[in-house]
């Protein structure tokens, strides 16, 4: 089993920053690949970053040059660094994670991965 939770959403004005983070427990072989997904309000669930063990990344277009995603050696903790965050970014965060890894798009669909956390609200608003 993997536990995950995620922490560091807020309320911030267009243009700002935020750091969210995850933190994990369980197994670690079960954590393999992680990932940042969100729900805007009345919308599904859509993959923003993805990490797999070894550091590789991938990023959904409306992500990339503006998220960073990371995670630390010990592969407790992930984090999605958030920046020039826009109204449309506004929406709950999960963390999610899964032993069994494919890669590119594969990585941001949701209906790959096991285990998730409870969500953190970014609501990005002037």
């Amino acid at each position: 089993q993997v536990q995950l939770m995620e922490s560091g959403g807020d309320s911030v004005q267009p243009g700002g920053s935020l750091r969210l983070s995850c933190r994990a427990s369980g197994y670690t072989y079960n954590r393999k690949c992680m990932a940042w997904f969100r729900q805007a309000p009345g919308k599904g669930r859509e993959g923003v970053a993805a990490i797999v063990r070894g550091g590789s990344t991938t990023y959904a277009d409306s992500a990339k040059g503006r998220f960073t995603i990371s995670r630390d050696n010990a592969e407790d903790n992930m984090y999605l660094e958030m920046h020039a965050l826009k109204p449309e970014d506004t929406g709950v965060y999960y963390c999610a994670a899964n032993s069994l890894c494919g890669s590119g798009s594969w990585l941001l669909q949701d209906e790959h991965y096991t285990y998730w956390g409870q969500g953190t609200q970014v609501t990005v608003s002037s």
